[in-house]
């Protein structure tokens, strides 16, 4: 699968499209990391009839860097952007870690580019960090050996991937490259309050996804409900004994409880007389 680009105004964000009739779903990964962490859940998706696109990131993967917007809103943007480009919407989108603040912001802004949205470890609250907490995550985001090794490899405390080592490898490298730890920084110093209180606003279904390991929250659960405290129409589940990233930690009990949520939006749509492809 080659790469392919999404030129806009500033640089251009990079995508994978697995093509197919079926409906669309577009997955976003989280900060510091790249499309290629959905690369155990895209064939499942895929097989089961979905049409998936995985991007990257401004400053992030194959995107370029320099951006001036690194923000929730501004990759809400893109991620519109993008469903505009490929004209096969409405979408299901697909977000991890930083990326479904983005997707509750596209959500309420475009509901006719967007189906639902998939809230994959989303990050509800801010945390309050003391001056060594402060200090160790102003160095992480510096290094990319100590984002790689120090901090990324602790986001999956169960069954990491056989892949795991070369996709770190892999992952440092592009970050070494220049201006993508900036991005990286920029997204870390990004709040994400307003787009996260746009949930109240969003008329689509949401689902979110945690693990129950999910290393990044004292209590996972609680994160995961106080996300979508208000919406219209949410759902949670909880992945057993996963981290931050179940999309590849644990591929298939995330595959489970995503593809009922993509048939039941899709079928709540047809019901409705709103266009939806039939996977």
């Amino acid at each position: 699968m080659s790469t392919q680009y999404l030129h806009r105004d500033g640089g251009r964000i990079a995508y994978d499209d697995t093509g197919g009739p079926g409906p669309l779903a577009l997955a976003a990964p989280g900060m510091g990391d790249v499309r290629g962490v959905y690369r155990f859940l895209t064939p499942l998706l895929a097989a089961a009839g979905y049409r998936v696109l995985t991007m990257d990131l401004r400053g992030h993967g194959e995107s370029s860097t320099d951006w001036q917007d690194y923000s929730p809103e501004a990759i809400g943007e893109d991620m519109l952007a993008l469903v505009r480009e490929v004209d096969a919407g409405p979408a299901v989108l697909i977000g991890s870690s930083f990326t479904p603040s983005s997707a509750v912001w596209a959500a309420a802004q475009a509901p006719d580019l967007v189906a639902g949205a998939v809230l994959i470890a989303p990050w509800a609250s801010q945390p309050r960090l003391n001056p060594l907490a402060r200090l160790a995550a102003e160095l992480v985001t510096r290094s990319a050996w100590l984002w790689t090794e120090g901090f990324y490899r602790t986001l999956y405390p169960t069954a990491p991937p056989p892949d795991f080592p070369a996709y770190r490898r892999a992952l440092r490298r592009n970050l070494r490259q220049p201006g993508r730890m900036a991005a990286l920084r920029a997204m870390a110093h990004a709040p994400k309050g307003r787009a996260n209180a746009l949930v109240r606003d969003v008329r689509v279904p949401l689902l979110v996804v945690m693990g129950t390991k999910d290393p990044d929250f004292p209590d996972p659960e609680a994160e995961a409900h106080l996300m979508v405290e208000g919406a219209h129409d949410a759902t949670v589940v909880m992945i057993a004994e996963a981290g931050h990233y179940p999309p590849a930690e644990m591929p298939e009990p995330t595959a489970a409880a995503i593809l009922p949520f993509l048939r039941r939006v899709h079928a709540d749509r047809r019901v409705q007389g709103r266009p939806a492809d039939r996977p």
